[in-house]
């Protein structure tokens, strides 16, 4: 939906109702991803496009039907191995297609999700696709702070099943990533949908999350290659403008020349709890102002290079400069796990392992050394549904 938020936000801004079409499952080859939508406001006007044109007529319709009775619709669109020229994509895919009509202000957590996707705030939107019938087209809109909207079977709310979906779509969005998810009706995450489950959509709305590499080393290279391969947007930042170059640092988005205290006051407004800090200089006088400012900031990791007697020092500095001992605690170092890393690589993968075991809760253990849950955060996509609900021809 982020590309037709402006014409949805304005729909929705002018009181008009309109339903939207999500692709919300893909097996085979299919001409667009999870996450692709059309819309068609009760006036017939539509934006977007959900498979590039060979099923879009009966999508439109399925829209259409959705605005003038108001229910929500699953609906597959595949081909028929009895008739080839009866197919719904000519590339030979499955899509599952979610319509869901929208009555502005009938919904508080797709009014407030369709108003985070517009003004740019990461949100992720859960919207019920398979379960109870009351409960299918229900909307959470989930920030990194609080939600919106509510899961509910009449009167009631289904307490636990809500809070385990808030807490896997947060654990989405912090991921930035979008996908299918079953829970049984107590909230527990299940393998397979079936009877007594609830089967969601989550789409996250978020920027690439940053890494601010301080420290233009040979450290922060490998650093720089790791966080892009992660996902992240990376900067470095060095005062030398010798060392701080895009010759030294081709991989990353940015290279900036400042000192790294200074850039950090410049960049308030673009960061957030995914955000993550790598201080590599080992420096005082680098390290302590810009420490000083990034341990009371709402960032995600905040890791600093240097022996054990250099953190000692730097932090008895930091104290001295007002730091709490709750402020401290933030900080990781020396940074990254102890794999026994020598080279800047080795290094890369022990800083890149904390911030993942930092962001997700893990153990730090190895996964043999205990049989409890795999994954700290059920954030992985399930598989697509074995039983289509329909195969529509082209």
């Amino acid at each position: 939906m982020q590309d037709i938020a402006e014409q949805l936000q304005a729909w929705h801004a002018s009181g008009r109702s309109f339903a939207v079409a999500t692709v919300v499952g893909v097996s085979g080859s299919a001409p667009r991803d999870p996450g692709a939508a059309l819309a068609v406001d009760a006036a017939g006007e539509a934006v977007g496009s959900v498979s590039g044109g060979c099923v879009e007529g009966a999508v439109y319709e399925l829209c259409q039907a959705a605005v003038e009775t108001g229910e929500p619709v699953l609906e597959r669109f595949g081909y028929s191995d009895e008739d080839a020229f009866a197919v719904g994509l000519t590339c030979g895919g499955i899509l599952d297609v979610f319509v869901q009509p929208v009555v502005p202000g009938a919904d508080p957590g797709m009014d407030a999700g369709l108003a985070h996707i517009a003004d740019g705030t990461p949100v992720a939107l859960a919207r019920v696709i398979a379960g109870p019938a009351g409960m299918i087209g229900a909307t959470i809109a989930v920030t990194a702070t609080g939600q919106h909207g509510a899961l509910s079977v009449g009167p009631s709310t289904v307490g636990a099943l809500e809070r385990s979906l808030v807490a896997e779509a947060r654990a989405m969005l912090d991921a930035g990533s979008t996908g299918r998810i079953v829970l049984a009706l107590d909230g527990r995450p299940c393998d397979e949908h079936g009877q007594g489950t609830v089967t969601c959509f989550v789409e996250s709305y978020v920027p690439a999350p940053r890494m601010l590499v301080f420290g233009a080393i040979d450290f922060a290279a490998a650093v720089v290659r790791i966080g892009k391969f992660l996902g992240y947007h990376v900067t470095v930042c060095d005062a030398r403008p010798v060392f701080a170059t895009t010759r030294r640092f081709p991989e990353a988005d940015e290279v900036v020349v400042d000192w790294p205290h200074r850039y950090l006051d410049s960049q308030l407004g673009r960061i957030d709890g995914r955000t993550v800090l790598c201080v590599l200089t080992h420096d005082a006088k680098f390290d302590v102002p810009l420490l000083e400012r990034a341990l009371r900031l709402p960032v995600g990791y905040v890791g600093a290079m240097g022996s054990r007697r250099t953190h000692r020092d730097r932090q008895a500095k930091l104290r001295d400069a007002g730091l709490t001992d709750a402020e401290l605690a933030r900080l990781r170092s020396p940074i990254g796990l102890d794999l026994g890393s020598r080279t800047p690589e080795e290094t890369a993968v022990s800083v890149a392992a904390e911030i993942i075991a930092h962001r997700r809760g893990g153990s730090c253990l190895p996964l043999s050394a205990g049989d409890g849950p795999i994954h700290h955060d059920a954030a992985a996509p399930v598989a697509e549904p074995r039983a289509a609900r329909r195969t529509h021809a082209a």
